[in-house]
């Protein structure tokens, strides 16, 4: 074997690290951290570990597929039918209804050289500003806080600010989890330097909060109120740089006169925390040296995501901790390459360059250099208004690609029922799993990780070539070119005869194109290129042209991109959340991460390890919620919004306060019936336009579902998912997750008010492999359950289990541990729901790095093994380190005794 190593990039959250792809030059064998890329020098999560197991291909779209009608079914067709027909489509609905009948919905996962591509494609040929990216979803608040505070898009920190700052403060983001790697960085910082002060601010017990000094969980949607209140005290203590204000700032007067009524008092009523807390964050941030602030989506997914962002960067404004190391407002994208379609201007509202569409003088600069006579001067749709337009019959034909808006928008039942109704839909995605493929009109077969060429910037402006390992399975090709394709194609019909707007060959001639619309601009990166990031490494930029290195810290003159070269405070007034708790609706339900799973899991849910540590959908409550309504572990809820509902399973977790609900935002209709986004809100900021994905109003309803359906099967997930799914949407509830690492399996979870008709049954037996060879059987029909167990050489294959599902636990067990138990046909051959006595081992993954089970450290712990003994001896948080705050949580709750020597 030819084995090789190709230096890429991580596909996953805006980190960027930097990643050593083994490979044989056919296929992907391994990944490894780089350690010589200063994101994240060799270290990995236990996502990013994983990427070389993600690769399946039974879940990837391999060659284009027409449907010709509403209605029909997608066939196979070749790429020049493909393209062709996409291009007479838009070429006709452009002449009939105009530009702005057609629209572009994109992804912040696509590499810049795509996102320009498909900016220069919907505002140079089509003529219209409909193209907005799934960053509005994340990061668009932020942009609109940097702006109005700062004067440009752009984050003046840089990682190394980590270590060096003296007071850090997370808000809104639980880093453990959604940036591992950073947050690997913080606590060796805070090793080093135990007087460094860590302050989280999460309605949320998280992970996170175990490094905190001082966790405020206020109640959610506060965050301005909280911002204003810290302010208050640091102009009452005068805990401020009056310098630095005076010489570099205006506004303060507005602002103090605004939050002079937010008294400790005030605050703490509003937030839900206590006086003393205010005040020990108050000065910890107004008496520290530096101060950093790192906050991520539960800052910006609000109706209130510009005010808060600003409302933070104003304690940083007066306290003059911007510019300096260890200090400033740091916004942690989640997407790879969210800062890279920022950028190239590739969200409705933005041109490339940090330009603005609604400038007509930014419009003539880009069309100038276009070679175009003139940008489309009407204001684009962002990401709800264009669902909200398709919907409504405005847009005609719509182009998404590297993103499944059927999962990830809020309001999941207007989203759907929007992309059935509109008459022509292109789906460009490396993966056929997706919950949107299913309304796609032309699925587009893209090039993923490992397997295509351009560049991203990550959270610290920071610039990586991401090189590609291996070609494209199948027909798949990379995302830039699909759209030169297409954009070529449409010219023809749109702009007959002249030369043409795409003559691209690689994406280097691109970046090398877009790169000159930046130079004079904040973002100055015209002296960049793929083979000087070969030769240099990952830069920051400002780096314009001439330039020997990139800039690892912003305002370092304390001069800002305004027309004064002050940066404003800004004086906005805490609203409450859109959606209050009620009578009707009397939690409030917030959304967030799991560790191992990323966004709409379209590349981790085909990898069963990454299962291990969370493998189903569970709506976690405080245990006093439970007993309030009278629920226990593990029932099923009728969980409702003003939206829909979904059935979900009920889990005791007394890091969520009484009064809310938690639910990780993953799981869609492929994994949980309906999903997660049918109960959330679409309201947005009316600045940023981002959506309240975050928290809404939901209640809880008891449900009546005694008829339960388990299912295992090993072996070709990816099929048995696609074949089991549209079985079970008769159910009222459906939970699907994948097990196991060596022997991966397909587990199914449903349940009903009845039970279904025999052929049903007989139909997922089939697609089991149950309906014969080796299987034990039993069948009650007065009791309506049966049970079906496949065993193949000494071990358990497949499992079916109707009616009642008591032995589900037990039974997975067995098959994890690839053994029978001498009770196991007794009970398979006789009316018992679960065999007398057989417990069920928890097969919980706590370390997917190493593969340690939970049972594996409490057996550590009971020997008396400390976490240096389980390191040592497991392996466990040896390697990424997520497992470490679970692993010392385990051994606070199992204290061992203390030696006293006599």
């Amino acid at each position: 074997m030819n084995r090789q190593t190709t230096a890429s990039t991580c596909c996953y959250c805006g980190v960027g690290c930097g990643v050593l792809i083994e490979h044989d030059g056919e296929q992907i064998l391994g990944v490894q951290g780089d350690p010589s890329h200063p994101a994240n020098f060799g270290k990995l999560c236990s996502k990013g570990a994983s990427l070389h197991l993600t690769g399946d291909l039974s879940a990837r779209a391999l060659y284009p597929e027409l449907r010709l009608g509403k209605g029909l079914a997608r066939t196979r067709t070749d790429w020049d039918t493909a393209l062709e027909h996409a291009a007479n489509v838009f070429a006709e609905t452009i002449a009939e209804h105009g530009p702005d009948s057609v629209a572009f919905y994109i992804s912040g996962q696509l590499l810049t050289e795509d996102y320009y591509s498909f900016n220069k494609l919907a505002r140079a040929l089509v003529g219209t500003n409909n193209i907005d990216s799934n960053s509005r979803l994340c990061m668009s608040s932020a942009v609109v806080g940097y702006k109005r505070s700062l004067g440009a898009d752009a984050p003046p920190c840089s990682y190394e600010d980590l270590e060096s700052s003296d007071c850090v403060m997370i808000v809104g983001s639980n880093m453990a989890y959604a940036h591992p790697v950073l947050f690997r960085r913080l606590e060796e910082a805070k090793a080093r330097r135990p007087q460094m002060k860590v302050v989280v601010i999460d309605p949320r017990r998280t992970d996170t909060c175990d490094l905190a000094d001082l966790h405020l969980a206020i109640l959610p949607g506060t965050d301005v109120a909280l911002f204003h209140g810290i302010l208050h005290l640091l102009l009452w203590e005068d805990w401020i740089d009056g310098d630095f204000i005076q010489a570099h700032t205006d506004g303060l007067a507005e602002l103090k006169r605004l939050v002079h009524d937010y008294t400790p008092q005030m605050v703490t009523q509003l937030c839900g925390i206590s006086v003393e807390q205010l005040r020990q964050c108050a000065e910890w941030v107004g008496t520290s040296s530096s101060f950093l602030s790192l906050w991520c989506m539960g800052l910006n997914q609000s109706t209130a995501g510009s005010a808060k962002n600003s409302a933070l960067i104003n304690l940083h404004l007066a306290t003059g901790t911007i510019g300096r190391p260890g200090c400033g407002p740091f916004s942690l994208t989640g997407q790879p390459n969210a800062m890279g379609g920022r950028e190239t201007g590739s969200l409705s509202n933005l041109l490339p360059g940090h330009r603005e569409a609604a400038n007509p003088e930014h419009r003539a600069q880009v069309a100038a250099y276009w070679g175009v006579d003139k940008l489309p001067a009407a204001t684009g749709l962002t990401a709800i208004e264009l669902f909200e337009q398709v919907q409504a019959g405005k847009i005609k034909a719509l182009w998404i690609a590297c993103t499944n808006p059927a999962q990830s928008l809020p309001d999941q039942n207007a989203v759907r029922a929007a992309l059935a109704a509109c008459p022509f839909v292109v789906l460009q995605e490396a993966f056929r799993t997706t919950e949107t493929v299913a309304y796609a009109d032309l699925l587009l077969p893209a090039a993923s990780w490992g397997e295509k060429e351009g560049t991203v910037t990550n959270s610290e402006r920071r610039i990586s070539h991401v090189r590609r390992a291996i070609f494209p399975p199948g027909e798949a090709r990379p995302d830039w070119a699909i759209t030169v394709d297409f954009a070529q194609r449409l010219e023809r019909r749109l702009r007959p005869g002249l030369s043409s707007l795409f003559a691209f060959e690689q994406p280097a001639q691109i970046f090398d194109e877009y790169k000159l619309l930046t130079r004079d601009r904040d973002l100055d990166l015209s002296g960049i290129s793929h083979a000087l990031l070969d030769q240099i490494g990952p830069q920051q930029w400002p780096f314009p042209t001439g330039a020997q290195t990139g800039t690892p810290r912003l305002y370092t003159d304390a001069v800002f991109p305004t027309d004064s070269g002050r940066a404003h405070f800004v004086a906005d007034p805490y609203h409450a959340a859109k959606e209050q708790r009620d009578a009707r609706f009397p939690l409030t339900l917030i959304t967030g991460r799991l560790r191992d799973q990323w966004h709409g899991m379209s590349r981790t849910g085909t990898a069963a390890q990454l299962f291990g540590h969370v493998n189903e959908a569970l709506l976690s409550l405080h245990p006093d919620e439970l007993r309030r309504h009278r629920f226990k572990e593990g029932d099923l809820v009728n969980l409702k919004s003003r939206r829909g509902n979904v059935i979900v399973a009920v889990s005791s977790d007394d890091s969520v306060r009484p009064g809310q609900a938690f639910l990780p935002m993953h799981w869609g209709d492929r994994f949980l019936k309906g999903g997660v986004n049918v109960l959330t809100l679409p309201a947005f900021d009316p600045l940023s336009k981002q959506p309240e994905l975050k928290h809404s109003g939901v209640r809880l309803e008891a449900v009546q579902l005694p008829w339960q359906l388990f299912a295992l099967i090993e072996g070709n997930v990816q099929q048995h998912l696609e074949a089991l799914r549209p079985l079970c949407e008769g159910f009222a509830y459906v939970s699907l997750s994948l097990a196991g690492r060596e022997r991966p399996a397909l587990l199914v979870r449903a349940a009903h008010s009845e039970a279904p008709d025999l052929h049903l049954l007989t139909q997922i037996d089939q697609l089991l492999g149950l309906h014969d060879g080796p299987v034990m059987a039993y069948d009650d029909p007065r009791r309506s359950i049966g049970k079906r167990v496949k065993i193949e050489k000494g071990r358990i294959t497949a499992v079916r289990l109707a009616g009642e599902t008591l032995a589900r636990h037990w039974l997975q067990s067995l098959w994890f541990e690839g053994r029978t138990d001498d009770q196991l046909r007794r009970w398979l051959l006789a009316p018992l729901s679960a065999p007398p006595g057989a417990a069920a081992a928890s097969s919980k993954i706590l370390c997917n790095c190493k593969n340690v089970s939970e049972n594996a450290v409490c057996a550590g712990i009971a020997r008396g093994l400390g976490l240096d003994g389980l390191k040592q001896e497991l392996g466990c948080g040896t390697q990424c380190g997520s497992c470490v705050p679970e692993i010392k949580r385990l051994l606070a709750s199992n204290p061992q005794p203390i030696a006293i020597s006599v």
